[in-house]
Protein backbone atom coordinates (compact mmCIF):
# COMPACT_ATOMS: atom_id res chain seq x y z
CA UNK A 1 0.00 0.00 0.00
CA UNK A 2 1.72 3.28 -0.73
CA UNK A 3 2.35 5.37 2.21
CA UNK A 4 -0.61 8.01 3.15
CA UNK A 5 0.21 11.90 1.44
CA UNK A 6 2.26 14.13 3.76
CA UNK A 7 -0.13 17.02 4.60
CA UNK A 8 -3.04 13.93 5.27
CA UNK A 9 -0.15 13.16 8.06
CA UNK A 10 -0.11 16.60 9.13
CA UNK A 11 -3.58 17.13 8.82
CA UNK A 12 -4.38 14.19 11.24
CA UNK A 13 -1.49 15.88 13.58
CA UNK A 14 -3.88 19.08 13.64
CA UNK A 15 -6.62 17.67 14.21
CA UNK A 16 -5.57 15.88 17.05
CA UNK A 17 -4.97 18.39 18.97
CA UNK A 18 -7.73 20.45 18.40
CA UNK A 19 -9.48 17.01 19.66
CA UNK A 20 -6.66 17.06 22.76
CA UNK A 21 -8.04 21.08 23.63
CA UNK A 22 -4.29 21.63 22.77
CA UNK A 23 -5.95 24.71 21.10
CA UNK A 24 -9.52 25.62 22.08
CA UNK A 25 -12.11 27.10 19.90
CA UNK A 26 -11.22 30.56 18.33
CA UNK A 27 -7.44 30.20 19.04
CA UNK A 28 -5.44 31.08 16.64
CA UNK A 29 -2.87 28.31 15.42
CA UNK A 30 0.79 28.94 15.12
CA UNK A 31 2.63 30.21 11.90
CA UNK A 32 2.80 27.56 8.85
CA UNK A 33 6.13 28.41 8.98
CA UNK A 34 6.53 27.31 12.75
CA UNK A 35 4.32 24.29 12.01
CA UNK A 36 6.12 23.08 9.60
CA UNK A 37 9.56 23.34 11.27
CA UNK A 38 7.75 20.93 14.34
CA UNK A 39 6.54 18.55 11.85
CA UNK A 40 9.89 18.30 9.86
CA UNK A 41 7.52 19.55 6.48
CA UNK A 42 7.41 22.35 3.99
CA UNK A 43 5.08 25.05 4.51
CA UNK A 44 3.29 24.22 1.33
CA UNK A 45 2.16 20.76 3.44
CA UNK A 46 0.85 22.45 6.33
CA UNK A 47 -0.79 24.82 3.98
CA UNK A 48 -2.73 21.87 2.10
CA UNK A 49 -3.76 20.39 5.29
CA UNK A 50 -5.30 23.47 7.11
CA UNK A 51 -7.12 23.69 3.67
CA UNK A 52 -8.00 20.46 4.29
CA UNK A 53 -9.34 21.23 8.01
CA UNK A 54 -11.18 24.35 6.67
CA UNK A 55 -13.08 22.62 4.54
CA UNK A 56 -13.90 19.99 7.19
CA UNK A 57 -14.92 22.80 9.37
CA UNK A 58 -12.52 22.23 11.85
CA UNK A 59 -10.33 25.40 11.14
CA UNK A 60 -11.02 28.57 9.97
CA UNK A 61 -8.72 30.92 7.65
CA UNK A 62 -9.23 34.72 8.18
CA UNK A 63 -8.31 36.86 5.88
CA UNK A 64 -4.80 39.05 6.75
CA UNK A 65 -5.23 37.92 10.28
CA UNK A 66 -4.38 33.55 9.65
CA UNK A 67 -5.85 30.43 10.74
CA UNK A 68 -8.14 29.86 13.84
CA UNK A 69 -9.76 27.21 15.59
CA UNK A 70 -13.42 27.37 14.34
CA UNK A 71 -16.24 27.33 17.14
CA UNK A 72 -18.71 24.01 16.83
CA UNK A 73 -21.01 24.73 14.16
CA UNK A 74 -24.02 22.45 13.73
CA UNK A 75 -24.29 21.13 9.96
CA UNK A 76 -27.47 21.53 8.80
CA UNK A 77 -29.07 18.11 7.10
CA UNK A 78 -30.52 18.30 3.90
CA UNK A 79 -32.66 15.14 2.85
CA UNK A 80 -33.11 14.18 -0.66
CA UNK A 81 -35.95 11.84 -0.68
CA UNK A 82 -38.76 11.34 -3.83
CA UNK A 83 -41.12 11.17 -0.71
CA UNK A 84 -40.66 14.49 0.00
CA UNK A 85 -41.43 15.99 -3.20
CA UNK A 86 -45.02 16.67 -2.62
CA UNK A 87 -47.40 19.33 -3.58
CA UNK A 88 -47.49 22.65 -0.90
CA UNK A 89 -44.81 23.48 1.30
CA UNK A 90 -40.98 23.37 1.29
CA UNK A 91 -38.85 21.00 2.09
CA UNK A 92 -35.90 23.03 2.73
CA UNK A 93 -37.51 24.51 5.11
CA UNK A 94 -39.22 21.81 6.50
CA UNK A 95 -35.37 20.14 6.40
CA UNK A 96 -34.85 23.60 8.36
CA UNK A 97 -37.25 23.31 10.80
CA UNK A 98 -36.03 19.75 12.11
CA UNK A 99 -32.75 21.36 13.34
CA UNK A 100 -34.47 24.25 14.74
CA UNK A 101 -33.89 27.19 12.22
CA UNK A 102 -35.73 28.99 9.86
CA UNK A 103 -35.44 28.30 6.79
CA UNK A 104 -35.85 30.67 3.42
CA UNK A 105 -33.71 31.90 0.57
CA UNK A 106 -33.56 34.82 -1.66
CA UNK A 107 -33.69 34.50 -5.78
CA UNK A 108 -32.95 36.49 -8.73
CA UNK A 109 -34.67 35.45 -11.94
CA UNK A 110 -33.64 36.04 -15.87
CA UNK A 111 -35.82 36.05 -18.11
CA UNK A 112 -35.16 34.70 -21.66
CA UNK A 113 -31.28 33.82 -21.51
CA UNK A 114 -29.75 31.86 -24.12
CA UNK A 115 -28.88 28.59 -22.96
CA UNK A 116 -25.75 27.01 -22.54
CA UNK A 117 -24.90 23.53 -24.21
CA UNK A 118 -24.64 21.47 -21.03
CA UNK A 119 -27.83 23.53 -20.05
CA UNK A 120 -29.34 22.39 -23.55
CA UNK A 121 -28.70 19.38 -23.45
CA UNK A 122 -29.92 18.33 -20.17
CA UNK A 123 -33.32 19.91 -21.24
CA UNK A 124 -33.33 18.89 -24.66
CA UNK A 125 -33.71 21.78 -26.48
CA UNK A 126 -31.02 23.45 -28.52
CA UNK A 127 -27.81 25.04 -27.76
CA UNK A 128 -29.15 29.16 -27.26
CA UNK A 129 -32.82 28.53 -27.02
CA UNK A 130 -34.27 30.66 -25.10
CA UNK A 131 -34.75 29.98 -20.90
CA UNK A 132 -35.64 31.22 -17.41
CA UNK A 133 -33.06 31.40 -15.25
CA UNK A 134 -33.42 31.96 -11.49
CA UNK A 135 -30.40 31.84 -8.90
CA UNK A 136 -31.00 31.24 -5.35
CA UNK A 137 -29.21 31.24 -1.77
CA UNK A 138 -30.81 29.29 0.35
CA UNK A 139 -30.45 30.44 3.92
CA UNK A 140 -30.51 28.79 7.51
CA UNK A 141 -31.14 31.89 10.23
CA UNK A 142 -30.13 34.11 7.95
CA UNK A 143 -26.79 32.40 6.95
CA UNK A 144 -26.08 30.87 3.13
CA UNK A 145 -25.87 26.79 3.86
CA UNK A 146 -27.03 26.07 0.03
CA UNK A 147 -26.94 27.52 -3.63
CA UNK A 148 -28.88 26.22 -6.42
CA UNK A 149 -29.23 27.66 -9.93
CA UNK A 150 -32.65 26.81 -11.81
CA UNK A 151 -33.13 26.85 -15.91
CA UNK A 152 -36.50 26.32 -17.83
CA UNK A 153 -37.12 26.72 -21.40
CA UNK A 154 -39.24 29.74 -22.32
CA UNK A 155 -41.23 28.39 -24.48
CA UNK A 156 -42.74 25.92 -21.86
CA UNK A 157 -44.40 28.40 -19.24
CA UNK A 158 -44.10 31.84 -21.89
CA UNK A 159 -47.44 33.77 -21.04
CA UNK A 160 -48.43 32.08 -18.33
CA UNK A 161 -48.76 32.90 -14.77
CA UNK A 162 -45.70 30.70 -13.69
CA UNK A 163 -43.32 31.62 -16.36
CA UNK A 164 -41.17 33.69 -13.02
CA UNK A 165 -40.55 30.75 -10.39
CA UNK A 166 -40.51 33.50 -7.17
CA UNK A 167 -42.99 35.99 -9.07
CA UNK A 168 -46.57 36.01 -9.56
CA UNK A 169 -49.49 34.65 -8.05
CA UNK A 170 -47.63 31.50 -7.45
CA UNK A 171 -44.50 32.89 -6.39
CA UNK A 172 -42.52 29.72 -4.80
CA UNK A 173 -44.71 27.24 -5.29
CA UNK A 174 -41.73 25.20 -6.60
CA UNK A 175 -41.28 23.18 -9.85
CA UNK A 176 -44.27 20.24 -9.00
CA UNK A 177 -47.25 22.99 -8.46
CA UNK A 178 -46.15 25.54 -10.81
CA UNK A 179 -46.04 22.81 -13.72
CA UNK A 180 -49.95 21.20 -12.29
CA UNK A 181 -50.90 24.70 -12.72
CA UNK A 182 -50.47 25.06 -16.57
CA UNK A 183 -51.67 21.22 -16.59
CA UNK A 184 -48.01 19.49 -16.82
CA UNK A 185 -47.66 16.58 -14.27
CA UNK A 186 -43.73 16.35 -12.88
CA UNK A 187 -43.41 13.12 -12.31
CA UNK A 188 -39.83 12.35 -11.38
CA UNK A 189 -36.10 13.68 -10.84
CA UNK A 190 -32.91 12.51 -11.71
CA UNK A 191 -30.10 13.79 -9.59
CA UNK A 192 -26.12 13.43 -10.63
CA UNK A 193 -24.21 13.91 -7.23
CA UNK A 194 -20.37 14.89 -7.92
CA UNK A 195 -17.99 15.84 -4.90
CA UNK A 196 -15.56 19.10 -5.89
CA UNK A 197 -13.97 22.16 -4.76
CA UNK A 198 -15.91 25.63 -4.23
CA UNK A 199 -14.99 28.09 -7.09
CA UNK A 200 -13.84 31.90 -6.19
CA UNK A 201 -17.79 33.10 -6.50
CA UNK A 202 -19.18 29.74 -4.58
CA UNK A 203 -17.00 30.19 -1.58
CA UNK A 204 -17.71 34.15 -1.47
CA UNK A 205 -21.53 33.79 -1.12
CA UNK A 206 -21.55 30.81 1.12
CA UNK A 207 -18.46 31.92 3.55
CA UNK A 208 -16.25 29.10 3.32
CA UNK A 209 -12.69 28.98 1.98
CA UNK A 210 -12.08 28.92 -1.84
CA UNK A 211 -11.48 25.16 -3.00
CA UNK A 212 -13.32 23.98 0.24
CA UNK A 213 -15.16 20.36 -0.70
CA UNK A 214 -18.56 21.05 -1.97
CA UNK A 215 -21.10 18.34 -3.74
CA UNK A 216 -22.36 19.25 -6.74
CA UNK A 217 -25.99 18.45 -7.58
CA UNK A 218 -27.03 18.17 -10.97
CA UNK A 219 -30.90 17.57 -10.59
CA UNK A 220 -33.73 17.37 -13.71
CA UNK A 221 -37.43 17.25 -13.46
CA UNK A 222 -39.16 15.35 -16.01
CA UNK A 223 -43.00 15.21 -16.94
CA UNK A 224 -44.75 12.27 -17.38
CA UNK A 225 -44.55 12.37 -20.76
CA UNK A 226 -40.20 11.98 -20.53
CA UNK A 227 -39.65 16.08 -21.12
CA UNK A 228 -37.32 17.68 -19.09
CA UNK A 229 -38.94 20.95 -18.03
CA UNK A 230 -36.35 22.28 -14.85
CA UNK A 231 -33.01 21.29 -14.43
CA UNK A 232 -30.53 23.12 -11.82
CA UNK A 233 -26.75 22.97 -10.26
CA UNK A 234 -26.88 22.89 -6.54
CA UNK A 235 -24.17 23.25 -4.71
CA UNK A 236 -24.00 21.94 -1.14
CA UNK A 237 -21.06 22.57 1.12
CA UNK A 238 -19.61 19.83 3.12
CA UNK A 239 -18.50 22.06 5.81
CA UNK A 240 -21.93 23.06 6.31
CA UNK A 241 -24.59 20.25 5.39
CA UNK A 242 -24.95 16.59 5.50
CA UNK A 243 -27.24 15.52 2.26
CA UNK A 244 -28.96 12.54 3.42
CA UNK A 245 -30.62 10.47 0.69
CA UNK A 246 -34.30 8.69 1.60
CA UNK A 247 -35.14 5.29 -0.39
CA UNK A 248 -38.57 4.62 0.03
CA UNK A 249 -39.71 0.30 0.06
CA UNK A 250 -42.92 -0.56 -1.14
Amino acid sequence: MSEQPPYLRIADVLRQRVAEREWSPGDRLPSRAQIAQECGVGENVVRRAQELLISQGVLEGRAGSGTYVAEPRQRVRIVRSSAREQRGGSPFRADMRAVGKQGDWESRTDAKVPAPAEIAERLGIGAGELCVRTVYEFLADGRPVQLSTSWEPYALTAGTLVVLPEGGPHAGAGVVDRMAEIGITVSHAVERPEPRQANAEEASLLGIQKAALVTHIRRTYYSDQGRPVETADIIVPTALCEIVYEVPVS
